[in-house]
């Protein structure tokens, strides 16, 4: 355990320069776009009302009152959450590649430390892990900071006020719902799946790394099988519209294979590191 903790710790400091630019990023855009998507709305409800005479409430009407969750539609929000998606992707191969890649052939070295070379493979997972959570719990930081900004701005008749839970369920943004769920049980769905796809990602690369070119397309089809595995009641059930199997059923169904693929990736990836990669 104190091994893989050093790991851990080992793999997060490698990525925290990179790491803490997202975040930055993140809180930068976030919070310049509540600023400038409420003095727009502002500027363009002065013009209404003081150049035009427009009503408050016609021009409430006809423009809707202003809240976060505009601004969760602008690239402001977008932009920033997508790049940090992409940029731990990317990292999810970047991990490995670097260690064979990079300078003397590091690989070696972490692989003839005195531990399971297993636990190469966890601590690169948890490190991943461990930086997604960081992002969401910025997020979380960010939400009502950026509430309270709009609310310094935007005047309270012109302005609704929503909670984080009402952004995440009740208006339903798709990409924040996901990344943001509003229960502990679609938390441990969402992020469960995710877990579950490094795992699938990472032996699909020790694939590659045992086999090279052969590698690729055993990986590729590792990869494939183990969506379709992961996926088969649903696509039973989407193919040949049975309706046969009960919501609850398919859900438990998912779980039972969510958990055997990760199982698998697992044990593949044990016997891949022990027996079958180079460095």
């Amino acid at each position: 355990m104190k091994n893989y903790v050093k790991l851990v710790d080992f793999e997060l400091k490698r990525f925290i320069k990179i790491y803490f630019v997202l975040i930055g990023m993140t809180i930068v855009l976030q919070i310049v776009g509540v600023i400038l998507e409420s003095r727009q709305y502002l500027d363009k409800a002065t013009e209404a009302m003081y150049e035009y005479s427009v009503p408050l409430m016609e021009f409430v009407g006809q423009n809707g009152k202003f809240g976060l969750h505009r601004v969760l539609e602008t690239g402001y929000f977008m932009i920033p959450i997508g790049l940090s998606v992409a940029a731990l992707i990317f990292y999810c191969f970047f991990i490995w590649y670097r260690d064979w890649f990079g300078k003397n052939t590091f690989v070696y070295r972490l692989l003839m430390l005195p531990t399971a070379r297993l636990n190469v493979l966890l601590a690169k997972a948890s490190a991943i892990f461990l930086m997604v959570l960081g992002l969401v719990g910025i997020q979380l930081i960010l939400l009502p900071i950026e509430s309270t900004i709009l609310q310094w701005i935007v005047p309270l008749d012109l302005r609704i006020d929503m909670s984080v839970s009402e952004l995440v369920g009740q208006f339903g943004y798709g990409y924040l719902g996901l990344i943001i769920p509003n229960s502990f049980i679609q938390f441990l769905i969402n992020y469960g799946i995710g877990f579950m796809h490094v795992f699938i990602l990472f032996t699909a690369i020790l694939f590659e790394r045992s086999f090279r070119l052969r590698g690729i397309v055993y990986g590729v089809i590792y990869y494939i099988a183990a969506q379709v595995l992961f996926l088969f009641p649903i696509m039973i059930e989407v193919f040949f519209e049975t309706g046969y199997l009960y919501p609850i059923e398919i859900f438990i169904l998912e779980i039972i294979l969510g958990l055997l693929v990760i199982g698998l990736s697992l044990w593949i990836s044990n016997y891949l590191l022990n027996r079958k990669v180079t460095v």
